[in-house]
């Protein structure tokens, strides 16, 4: 399956342009569109650092992963919302007066956050699961649930804490979410995620990241890198995500469709 995907997206070819790019339609078309052409080439899950496959789910003896409680969620890769839904829900007006499902319904900029690809990580389904609304924060006396996985999880104080390398990644996606979205966050939070920023700083592979997802749908998150830059890459042309294994030389030259090519590279 994986590699019919990888195939069938290398026959395309295009020129991303502020006017094409956008973000996905909703939830389930970000997630097809985040494993497709985001995470196409990365096989490790963002809290545990477990190898997976999006068909054959995560090799959790592999790394050292726990079962907690619910193996059939611990089996599968599901897509973490880092700013969870309820987050961004609850200080809508269509969340207080019927919750998500209308939200989906009637409030188009809570489709738009809760589709946006900045804010979607792969992550084994029961931590997934288990960390739902919880806060980020740092756990009093942390126990860690899932064996070699570095994250602690207190259900008493419903706190969450995650791995030492993933700390800057949270705090700039949740400054991201606060400032696309109009999202309020306590002082609290922001004084950890302040922390959080100076002890993780950026990686290649969270700048290549928010370089994909700028391409896509047309906004880069400023907190990872200027908006001068991540705007460039929408205007102009990049280099394609997938690899075609076709070796004859082909220019698409002022070709930008696909019933025009008969290769792309």
């Amino acid at each position: 399956m994986r590699s019919l995907i990888l195939l069938a997206s290398a026959s395309l070819c295009f020129v991303v342009t502020a006017a094409e790019a956008a973000p996905p339609s909703s939830f389930n078309a970000a997630k097809r569109i985040a494993e497709q052409q985001v995470y196409f080439d990365q096989d490790t899950s963002f809290y545990c650092d477990c190898k997976f496959d999006f068909d054959t789910g995560p090799s959790l003896e592999a790394c050292g992963y726990e079962i907690r409680k619910q193996p059939a969620r611990a089996s599968r890769i599901e897509w973490e919302h880092v700013m969870p839904a309820y987050d961004f829900g609850r200080q809508r007006q269509c969340w207080i007066e019927d919750g998500r499902d209308n939200c989906r319904r009637t409030d188009e900029v809570f489709r738009r956050a809760e589709a946006d690809l900045h804010n979607l990580v792969p992550a084994i389904g029961e931590v997934n699961g288990d960390r739902s609304n919880m806060r980020f924060a740092m756990v009093n006396d942390p126990v860690h649930e899932y064996g070699a996985c570095q994250v602690a999880v207190s259900f008493q104080e419903r706190a969450f804490q995650p791995p030492p390398h993933r700390l800057g990644d949270i705090a700039r996606i949740y400054w991201y979410m606060r400032d696309t979205y109009d999202i309020s966050i306590s002082r609290q939070q922001q004084q950890l995620f302040e922390a959080w920023d100076r002890m993780d700083p950026i990686d290649a592979w969270e700048l290549e990241r928010n370089r994909r997802i700028a391409a896509i749908q047309g906004t880069g998150n400023p907190h990872v890198e200027p908006l001068e830059a991540s705007d460039a890459l929408v205007a102009q042309p990049t280099a394609p995500l997938f690899q075609s294994t076709h070796q004859e030389s082909f220019s698409c030259d002022e070709r930008k469709t696909c019933e025009q090519m008969d290769s792309c590279d």
